[in-house]
């Protein structure tokens, strides 16, 4: 079998061409020296810091003493509205939901708890809550209702709007 010259000249040509392009062809890799800067600044950067010590003085931004505190301001204003009621003679009604809150988990007497399927339930006689249920309690002509957020053996927690409290189960007192 005899191959034609004009294709032995193009596959010679084609072969040559192939070759050429190998031969010119770079290395995708970068030189050892700037890898070697590369890993080095990567090791500076990776490398942990020795921190300076905080001077005790230094008052930290996210929990300042007394911040869990009431206001100055609200406090004299709460005695002075005690004050002013005692002298009409009448009760004193709490101010914000905070104090709402703390008035209606004082009068709540919960008899006690139990895990029924895991979950635990808060118990009023022969009522059963559980968390997410809502407790509405009137007080002073007012209904309110109260979600109930937690329950663990031996406290439970309230939510009146976005005020919480968390009160000890004392079961058989009554307030």
């Amino acid at each position: 079998m005899r191959i034609p010259i004009p294709t032995l000249c193009m596959a010679a040509a084609l072969i040559l061409a192939g070759e050429t392009a190998l031969v010119a062809q770079q290395s995708d890799l970068v030189s050892t020296q700037k890898r070697a800067a590369v890993v080095e600044l990567a090791d500076q950067l990776v490398s942990p810091r020795v921190l300076a010590e905080m001077p005790a003085t230094l008052v930290v931004p996210f929990n300042p003493t007394g911040f869990d505190q009431p206001d100055p301001e609200e406090v004299k204003a709460q005695q002075a509205a005690a004050a002013a009621a005692a002298a009409a003679g009448t009760p004193v009604r709490p101010l914000g939901d905070r104090g709402v809150l703390a008035t209606l988990a004082d009068k709540l007497s919960p008899s006690g708890t139990a895990i029924i399927g895991g979950e635990p339930i808060l118990l009023f006689g022969s009522r059963r809550l559980k968390i997410g249920d809502r407790l509405t309690v009137t007080y002073e002509g007012a209904d309110y209702n109260l979600d109930i957020t937690a329950i663990t053996r031996t406290t439970f927690t309230l939510r009146l709007n976005r005020e919480e409290i968390t009160r000890p189960i004392k079961p058989g007192k009554k307030s």
